[in-house]
């Protein structure tokens, strides 16, 4: 084969390495936000966190209107226009080939067929006056640690303080207490805690001539399980739910519902979990009036008793955005606790001006990605509140009068408003909150597809979904609602919906079928 050249032309897409951050950041959480920024403080010594007594310098457009910061503002463009002058490696001029671990399949396919609208249009052109600044002296906390309260081992162990143990029971007392998990139940059975702690103990398991050892051992634990599960809550230490149950069940004051509540909790949870009252009152002897007393107490037990004592996440999540009243409509505001406040360190950056030297090229280089993550940083809340804005007003049935009243939207109308893509709303819409008089919601929470109705019309998925809420929760206990009858009195409504759809909604609220929301 005899060699030859051969001359292509292609096109194809490349995105600057600040457009690539701006992707970036934009689908970020506030935590993950939040992790980013203390990651470019710590590696950027030009970027600083803006103290009590500085000029909010946010995004490098947010500076004091006084003479002195306007004098400041202006010799930082000049500055920053010296230093795309002096040819470094870090600005935007050259393009840098994108990541595909960045984007979608659906991105992707976009990019390569052509298809693909400017996805940053909205970044790019965006004022930068309409997202407000931080207020308050804190500095950026997004993420609030919740208040953590003493565990449940704790709790155990301030008891056995008052206990007059001897210091063997209050030793294997200890080890049961650190064997449970964080419902309360032990974690192993006491055959397999016994064993671990006399291989602890230098105890051979099989030896028969420490048999009388490992006896007494087992014997001692038997003994500090009575103590653990004397202790409150009522119920810990258990091995499994029956037990537990039992255990609270026997604290109560008794009474003939008492006695058949706990043969119920020994030997017939699974008939009350199915709803079975003919087999339970076969089983128990009981009748219809005693049976339902028994299911009352069993409801009233705790059947994880270490709950109370569970550690709340210790990230609270709080919301990027807040609707508020005004006049006649809803109004977005970015919330002021998730606004960083960052600022260029102005005695680094004098540092370097006017030195144009190889030293200092490298210098420039990492001011300007500090300057180039302030502005997308800001560009990011920038787009964030412009697509909750366009959220708000497509949706101001709900923030009036809740869930049922919510509207059909998918993120290509909120797209072809704004004149972003589909893929930049995905990201501004994941993991963004927003807090309404409703609750807090997931962006994404307000977009749902549409069901037609008699009339002609489009009801929300969501809609159908809190209206199913509410037909179960008014519906008789004795006669709870099929799928089917909910299917028909939806189309009652004029809302068109299979009865397999209404499953679906059904187990997307977490709603039990029928027969086991029945009564006994």
């Amino acid at each position: 084969m005899k060699p030859s050249l051969q001359v292509r032309l292609s096109q194809h897409l490349a995105l600057t390495p600040q457009l690539q951050q701006s992707i970036r950041l934009l689908q970020l959480s506030t935590l993950e936000l939040h992790q980013e920024i203390e990651q470019m403080l710590e590696q950027n010594p030009f970027l600083d966190v803006e103290e009590d007594h500085a000029p909010m310098e946010f995004g490098l457009e947010r500076l004091s209107s006084s003479q002195d910061a306007a004098g400041q503002r202006e010799k930082e463009r000049l500055a920053e226009r010296e230093d795309g002058a002096a040819g470094d490696g870090s600005g935007g001029d050259e393009p840098a080939g994108v990541d595909n671990a960045d984007f979608g399949a659906t991105e992707r396919d976009d990019w390569e067929n052509g298809t693909e609208r400017d996805d940053f249009d909205g970044i790019r052109e965006l004022p930068s006056g309409n997202t407000g600044s931080g207020s308050g002296d804190d500095d950026f906390e997004p993420i609030e640690s919740a208040d953590q309260g003493p565990t449940l081992q704790d709790h155990l162990r301030r008891q056995l303080l008052g206990m007059r143990l001897s210091e063997e029971d209050q030793a294997a007392v200890l080890v049961l207490i650190e064997s449970l998990d964080e419902d309360g139940y032990l974690g192993d059975p006491l055959a397999e805690i016994a064993e671990r702690l006399g291989s602890a103990l230098g105890i051979d398991p099989d030896d028969p001539d420490q048999a009388d050892e490992r006896e007494e051992l087992a014997d001692r634990l038997r003994c500090a399980l009575k103590w653990l599960q004397s202790m409150e809550p009522t119920g810990v230490g258990a091995s499994g739910l029956s037990e537990c149950l039992v255990l609270q069940l026997k604290d109560k004051p008794r009474s003939p519902a008492r006695k058949v509540a706990i043969r119920i909790a020994e030997a017939g949870l699974e008939l009350l979990a199915r709803r079975d009252a003919k087999k339970l009152m076969q089983a128990t002897g009981a009748d219809e009036q005693l049976l339902r007393e028994a299911q009352a107490l069993i409801l009233s037990c705790e059947p994880k008793p270490g709950r109370p004592f569970a550690r709340a996440e210790a990230n609270i999540i709080v919301p990027d955005v807040i609707v508020l009243k005004s006049g006649r409509g809803w109004k977005a505001t970015l919330n002021p606790d998730v606004m960083p406040k960052l600022r260029i360190n102005d005695l680094y950056a004098q540092a370097i001006r006017g030195q144009r030297n190889g030293s200092a090229s490298g210098l420039s280089s990492r001011l300007q990605e500090a300057r180039w993550f302030m502005k997308n940083i800001l560009q990011r809340f920038d787009t964030i509140l412009r697509v909750s804005q366009a959220i708000v007003e497509r949706q101001k049935g709900f923030f009036t009068h809740g869930e049922i009243a919510m509207k059909p939207l998918v993120l290509r109308e909120i797209a072809d408003e704004l004149g972003l893509h589909e893929s930049t709303i995905s990201r501004v819409t994941t993991a963004k909150y927003m807090t309404t008089p409703y609750g807090t919601f997931e962006l994404k929470y307000f977009f749902g597809s549409s069901l037609n109705t008699e009339a002609g019309g489009n009801a929300s998925s969501t809609a159908v979904r809190a209206l199913i809420k509410q037909l179960v929760a008014n519906e008789d206990q004795a006669k709870p609602l099929s799928d089917s009858q909910l299917s028909d009195m939806l189309g009652e409504q004029g809302i068109t919906v299979a009865r397999r759809t209404v499953a679906k909604y059904r187990e997307a609220l977490k709603i039990a079928p029928a027969n086991l929301r029945k009564a006994l």
